[in-house]
């Protein structure tokens, strides 16, 4: 017989996003909560994050990745959260029943008062952009080479080609390369690196690895193994030039294409996404548009930093925390929408007569831009007009708006002057 249990708040999703929600809810009052992981530790991807670099907003200080997510992992047991790890999620209904399996405890349904939603992201595979060629072995995506050197200690390959200049792929140069790999060079199909400018300069920069922009792999060759890879430059169509194909001896092809939110359990519970990132729509209150439903990190969009996923996290936290014990909202909602250059906006709403000074806006642009301003509009009168040297789609930009300026305005439009 299935277990039903009832419970205040349940967090699916035991890594940052997830732990900081929880421990933010156990502060403001909330005691009957359960972290859903199906890994078999807390922490998410961090535990194979080796490099340091996190917790410099939070902390003042340069932690590895193991070392900033065993802060929160404590500090939840601390509080006495209840974590249930090797704990799959199959569902979630429109009721708020969450509907679990695991090897020690069978199927449980946990009936919840709340949910936040705090699954991470995945990365793009081979597949997801149709990399011709063969089948061979010794195709990975970044964050998998980067779990078997730094959790499972194997080194899979003597010389890598990188395609892709995400952040993970350009972290891993830097490893590969510090684990004796020749890495022969990272190449982008964009006209610009999607990592960030300091990964740039300490991974690829720093240890002699070219960066070729506007160049893709067009073919992979190799039976059983990976032998080369054949890479060419590309139009402003993104479509490889013919003639400028050249072939790179190699045994590991290395993929840094891309992240995407965790998203088909928001799809089978009717959560609604954002076609432009696959994140889930959200107001400032982390809330989406299934009520008591609350979501928070790279589920919602894929952030830079792990520090600013633990902000956006302490806010579902706190509002997963006010709904439970009937505190609402009841301010007018208006709509945030994305213009001139702007991918996506979060929050997508927000709302008026607030208890608060000011309000974050993130968001991405499209291309790079150069002495521009980040402009909100409302209607056409100008609110705030913020000056940029540089922008990237590489790097989550970040704003705050008066909450002021958002009580006297119908609708907020950001975009990006030139």
């Amino acid at each position: 017989m299935d277990i039903c249990i009832d419970k205040d708040l349940v967090i699916v999703g035991g890594g940052p996003a997830g732990l900081a929600a929880a421990i933010t809810a156990k502060e403001n009052g909330i005691d009957d909560i359960v972290i859903i992981e199906r890994d078999k530790y807390a922490g998410g991807v961090l535990r194979q994050c080796i490099h340091d670099g996190f917790g410099l907003q939070m902390f003042g200080e340069r932690l590895t990745g193991p070392e900033y997510a065993a802060r929160y992992e404590e500090k939840a047991k601390e509080l006495g959260i209840e974590i249930k790890l090797n704990t799959f999620v199959l569902d979630i209904t429109g009721d708020k029943i969450v509907r679990t399996v695991s090897p020690d405890d069978g199927m449980v349904f946990y009936k919840a008062k709340a949910i936040v939603l705090a699954m991470g992201c995945r990365e793009k595979s081979r597949p997801a952009i149709m990399l011709t060629g063969e089948r061979p072995a010794g195709v990975y995506t970044a964050g998998l080479v980067q779990r078997l050197i730094n959790i499972d200690g194997f080194v899979p390959g003597k010389e890598a080609v990188i395609l892709g200049s995400g952040d993970i792929g350009l972290i891993m140069a830097r490893r590969l390369t510090l684990e004796g790999v020749n890495v022969k060079a990272v190449y982008e199909l964009m006209s610009y690196s999607s990592g960030l400018k300091r990964n740039i300069v300490q991974c690829l920069d720093d240890y002699g690895i070219p960066l070729y922009l506007d160049h893709t792999v067009v073919n992979i060759h190799g039976k059983d193994r990976v032998t080369g890879v054949t890479v060419a430059k590309v139009d402003e169509k993104k479509q490889p030039i013919p003639g400028t194909e050249e072939y790179v001896q190699c045994d590991m092809l290395v993929l840094s294409v891309g992240l995407i939110p965790e998203n088909e359990l928001s799809k089978g519970a009717g959560v609604e996404l954002n076609p432009v990132t696959g994140g889930l729509f959200v107001d400032d209150n982390m809330s989406t548009n299934m009520d008591g439903v609350f979501a928070c990190g790279n589920v919602v969009h894929v952030h830079d930093l792990v520090d600013f996923v633990t902000i956006e996290s302490n806010n579902a936290g706190k509002c997963a925390a006010d709904y439970i014990k009937g505190k609402k909202n009841e301010g007018e909602a208006i709509e945030v929408i994305p213009e001139n250059g702007v991918r996506y906006v979060v929050p997508s709403t927000v709302h008026k007569n607030c208890d608060r000074k000011t309000a974050d806006f993130m968001f991405r642009v499209g291309k790079v831009y150069k002495d521009a301003r980040i402009t909100v509009y409302d209607g056409d009168r100008l609110v705030r007009s913020f000056k940029k040297s540089i922008l990237t789609p590489g790097e989550m930009e970040k704003i705050k708006l008066a909450q002021m300026d958002i009580d006297s305005a119908s609708q907020l439009r950001i975009g990006i002057e030139e």
